[in-house]
């Protein structure tokens, strides 16, 4: 075992048991390297990244390029859901140079941590176009011995090229008008498929935050082409194999436009904005079918990535074992795809041939294009056929064939069950855990759903207890088998305070709030660029800090997501602009502080919230599409936005009112206790004269703290939210 048998992460302890002499990131590895004047070879993945086990298998599990990595390099590998700061820096690096990225990412530095060589997966010979491992680290070992100083000079170079590509200078909040709001729907519409939803061609990615943006567009304009483009992707979406028809939950990605063939890795990050969509278009249609999508993530993350603590796991690995009689042979999807003949053998008829036919399921099996023969005869599960369809296919009645389709389900659902899962990264980290609280939170409270109003707040009591220490504000980023580690970075602060926010708002814990204010304030002291405006993913402590980079688009063989950090070790300092497979954390920041000057009324969080869209005005008058995000937060500034304060002990029956509708343009308040009015009306004196009528809960709806008359019944205050 090497040095890595020491770590938590699931991904670096794969790597464990190499013949390579890894080491994690940190001075060890940068003293060996200054000391014995080498290279670094600095290896950048994550445990369920495919094209990552493949470098492995080929390369990392070799003998003859382990002896070439030891003899002639130091070779650190790094988690990047551990240290996105460190990936997102050599990302930046390796695309300004190939002008794509990915990973596996593979970068040479010198001593000094600056790179000089970068791309991402390499075979180990020449193949599919990329050169040999083994040739490169040949040729790269013996540049290092002949022109050493022209490396390092050319390094040093391209470290100060880097610096001046990030930075820029601010404009003004003030430019930031419905113009801007116009160039991203205009730059989405233009990039929409009308005929299977998304943005752009094959392969699709999920972008929940593009969805956020159009439905807050649609409420303020009335525009109704924003609001069938997203219900046309939300629809197309759940119909295809990316949504797995059988467990529940979102698959990473489609390799084609039409959501069929899916990259079989499951994220958390995915699963809580996913949700979220969905609840959300629910509220607006009325729809059974979107939130029955959403209750189908809900009850997989329960189900299969919560922890006994009540945190939440990482990801789901996308291969997953062909045949229990030889373990180490793995194949993409090997546990979620069927044969004719096995759903036969689990369902009786007819119902097996009710299942099959509204699922897609052929005898050769039902995927055309498979240039790697892994579906051969096998079916990947898809909505082919509405159920009324399939009723009338098979002349019967639709309840009847309805009712055997769920049992089938039940049945292979079971029998799936018995299978070798898929490997399971069962880190819990902080920002991942706040997009999936909010989402529970926001569930529990639209469906009236105890079980997920239960799970948002026992997760978010877990982190409070793990990671967060409430005499300094301080914010962890990991926890695995009781080991809490690493400075949590901006994404994490952002997402678990927006976590928090939208649990206080659900169910009125005003611990919840006051937490959610301590973390701001940390986050303003540790990460708040107060000359330029925003925020740095990471602390200070760390180089010369630049304003802003530029957009990183993520394209190769695992693509988009990552994000945050704060040593003296990092070569840059930079600000995220882009919304990708998670939403950047300035995008999140502006929302939260938006939020917090409406519920707290203290104006230094608008004031930051000013600086922050005054950082990215130049960048969204530019490339608006690059976050949507942030168009959401701008959305909600432009819009009139009411204070919702409930007032009561009893106030349920008005809060279920007023998840009934998308009304995005709000905060809600809930005057529920003593403690609950005190702390409120420290912020907002005029709450401290709200109170019930004729003893029931009253509903106070304002704007700019002006209020109207309060209502008692829930009809008058819909009205009011109209």
């Amino acid at each position: 075992m090497n040095r890595l048998g020491g770590e938590q992460s699931p991904y670096l302890l794969q790597h464990a048991h190499n013949p390579v002499d890894w080491f994690p990131w940190g001075p060890e590895a940068f003293e060996k390297a200054r000391r014995e004047n080498k290279p670094i070879f600095l290896s950048i993945g994550y445990s369920t990244c495919h094209w990552c086990h493949v470098m492995e298998r080929e390369s990392f599990e070799n003998d003859r390029i382990a002896e070439l990595l030891n003899r002639d390099f130091v070779s650190i590998k790094v988690d990047r859901e551990e240290r996105p700061d460190v990936d997102r820096i050599y990302m930046t690096f390796v695309q300004a140079t190939t002008g794509g990225g990915g990973w596996p990412m593979s970068v040479f530095l010198t001593p000094e941590l600056e790179p000089f060589f970068g791309g991402t997966y390499f075979p180990p010979e020449n193949r599919y176009g990329h050169p040999g491992f083994a040739s490169i680290l040949t040729q790269l070992a013996e540049a290092w011995r002949t022109q050493r100083s022209e490396i390092a000079a050319s390094a040093r170079e391209m470290v100060e090229e880097l610096q001046k590509r990030v930075a820029v200078q601010p404009g003004t909040a003030a430019s930031v008008t419905e113009s801007v709001m116009d160039s991203g729907f205009f730059g989405f519409r233009r990039a929409f498929d009308a005929h299977t939803g998304g943005f752009g061609a094959a392969p699709k990615f999920p972008r929940p935050s593009v969805i956020e943006f159009l439905l807050r567009y649609h409420a303020r304009t009335k525009n109704q082409d924003a609001l069938q483009m997203s219900l046309l992707t939300l629809r197309e979406m759940a119909k295809g194999g990316m949504h797995d028809q059988l467990g529940g939950g979102f698959h990473r990605y489609s390799v084609d436009e039409r959501w069929f063939v899916p990259h079989f890795e499951k994220m958390l990050y995915d699963q809580g904005q996913l949700a979220i969509s969905y609840l959300e278009a629910f509220q607006l249609t009325g729809e059974k079918m979107y939130a029955d999508v959403a209750r189908d993530i809900f009850d997989y993350v329960l189900r299969d990535m919560t922890s006994p603590e009540g945190g939440f796991y990482s990801a789901e690995d996308a291969d997953s074992v062909i045949d229990p009689e030889d373990p180490k042979v793995k194949g993409e999807g090997a546990f979620y795809i069927w044969t004719a003949d096995e759903i036969h053998d689990v369902v009786p008829s007819p119902a097996a041939d009710w299942f099959m036919h509204r699922y897609g399921v052929a005898d050769g099996g039902n995927v055309a294009n498979d240039p790697h023969n892994e579906f051969t005869n096998r079916n990947i599960l898809y909505e082919a056929v509405s159920l009324a369809d399939t009723a009338l296919f098979f002349r019967q009645i639709e309840e009847t064939v309805a009712a055997g389709i769920a049992e089938a389900s039940r049945l292979l659902l079971e029998a799936r069950s018995k299978r070798i899962r898929p490997g399971l990264d069962d880190k819990i980290l902080t920002a991942w855990n706040g997009l999936m609280i909010s989402a529970f939170a926001l569930g529990g409270a639209v469906l009236d759903e105890p079980r997920y109003k239960d799970a948002a707040k026992r997760a978010a009591d877990f982190l409070i207890e793990k990671m967060y220490d409430p005499s300094s504000g301080k914010l962890l980023r990991r926890y695995r088998q009781g080991d809490a580690a690493i400075d949590g970075f901006l994404d994490d602060y952002a997402m678990f305070t927006q976590a928090l926010l939208d649990l206080y708002e659900t169910q009125f814990d005003i611990r919840h709030l006051e937490i959610a204010v301590r973390l701001t304030e940390k986050q303003r002291e540790v990460f708040e660029d107060k000359e330029n405006g925003g925020f740095f993913n990471t602390a200070g402590g760390g180089p010369a800090p630049a304003a802003k980079p530029s957009m990183i688009i993520l394209t190769g063989y695992d693509a988009p997501a990552a994000r945050p950090a704060s040593t003296s070790e990092l070569i840059l300092r930079m600000k995220d602009d882009y919304d990708g497979a998670e939403p950047a954390g300035n995008s999140v920041a502006l929302l939260n502080l938006l939020r917090l000057g409406q519920m707290t009324d203290r104006q230094e969080f608008r004031e930051s919230a000013d600086r922050l869209l005054a950082a990215f005005a130049p960048y969204l008058a530019q490339v608006a599409v690059a976050l949507p995000y942030m168009l959401a937060a701008c959305e909600f500034r432009l819009s009139e936005v009411r204070q919702v304060v409930l007032v009561g002990e009893d106030t349920e029956r008005l809060a279920r009112a007023v998840w009934q509708r998308f009304v995005p343009n709000k905060v809600v308040l809930g005057v529920n206790s003593p403690a609950a009015r005190l702390r409120l009306a420290g912020w907002i004196p005029a709450i401290d004269g709200m109170r019930e009528v004729e003893n029931r809960a009253a509903a106070y709806v304002c704007r700019n703290y002006t209020c109207q008359l309060p209502v008692t019944g829930v009809d008058e205050l819909l009205q009011l939210l109209q």
